[in-house]
């Protein structure tokens, strides 16, 4: 299989770009954003810049897409996806590969169902720190791109091409053995610190060093491994700890994704985060009382974000 040189990315927000702006300083690969309507006017009309630096990156119109992408980088909220998936859908050919790096459990059975599976490599984005303001992006700490088979799915080719693509690039990268654990620790993060920053609209750096700001975000991470046990899930208490290393080395002004969307008064992503947690919980008959609390307060803020 070819190696990768054509990236197609839906989704411009802080990560999308982040990325966008990685591969584009790398050699050898052709980098366009995918949108319609009001976003592809305002994209067309709008130069990227990401770190002080200006990038001009191609808008395509996927209602005139002239050959596949080899690769579609995903990084959109959920509740964009069901408007976007015929857009992803129209990016893809026969020898397309399809990663997506959004939040959740869902996304890619819900791409897969329009693309078709055998296309889609699951994948986490951690410790990136991009940050959005107004149309000025900054991120410090690239992270990394975790990706992989569920299973014992074969996709040897594909994650071969996918992996020389990241590292050409400079994205730091790993496969790792278990791709369904470590989605499930990506989803036990963005339940503890994507909501404990929203509500307490804290950067990085309160949590690196308030201790009851910790003790927040431990609480709710919790509840996700509690659940982890019943869904058969590899998870445990002291996989918390990991991310704890990981938000040490994080830039104390970064922010996450759902502490900006508050701040921009934008929806947020409760509903796969709090709102997943609490549907597990009466799933399992587990208990889920931080998350339920945390999502009353989430759809509060948000129902307020217009005063």
């Amino acid at each position: 299989m070819k190696a990768i040189r054509k990236i197609s990315i839906v989704g411009a927000g802080a990560m999308g770009a982040a990325y966008a702006a990685m591969f584009i300083e790398a050699a050898g690969f052709s980098v366009s954003f995918v949108a319609r309507g009001k976003r592809f006017e305002r994209l067309k009309n709008q130069a990227l810049t990401v770190n002080s630096r200006l990038y001009n990156v191609p808008v395509v119109h996927p209602d005139k897409i002239s050959e596949p992408a080899d690769l579609v980088l995903v990084a959109i909220k959920h509740h964009h996806l069901a408007g976007a998936v015929d857009d992803i859908a129209a990016l893809a050919g026969r020898h397309t590969t399809i990663l997506s790096v959004m939040n959740g459990l869902e996304s890619e059975a819900i791409i897969g169902a329009a693309c078709g599976m055998d296309k889609l490599v699951y994948a986490i984005a951690v410790g990136i720190d991009a940050v959005r303001e107004n149309q000025r992006f900054t991120y410090a700490n690239p992270g990394k791109i975790v990706f992989g088979p569920i299973g014992n799915d074969s996709q040897g080719p594909q994650l071969d091409r996918i992996e020389e693509a990241l590292n050409r690039a400079g994205i730091p990268n790993e496969v790792p053995v278990d791709m369904i654990r470590a989605m499930w620790w990506k989803f036990m993060v963005n339940v503890g610190i994507n909501q404990a920053s929203a509500v307490l609209r804290a950067p990085y750096g309160v949590f690196q060093s308030s201790p009851d700001a910790q003790a927040l975000i431990r609480s709710l991470m919790e509840e996700v491994v509690n659940l982890a046990e019943k869904a058969g899930v590899d998870l445990a208490r002291k996989d918390i700890d990991e991310w704890d290393r990981i938000m040490a080395n994080l830039s104390p002004t970064g922010k996450t994704s759902m502490l900006q969307d508050v701040e921009a008064g934008r929806k947020t992503e409760v509903e796969i985060f709090s709102g997943k947690v609490v549907a597990l919980g009466n799933r399992y008959l587990i208990p889920t009382p931080v998350n339920e609390t945390m999502q009353r307060i989430i759809k509060v803020i948000e129902s307020r974000s217009g005063d």
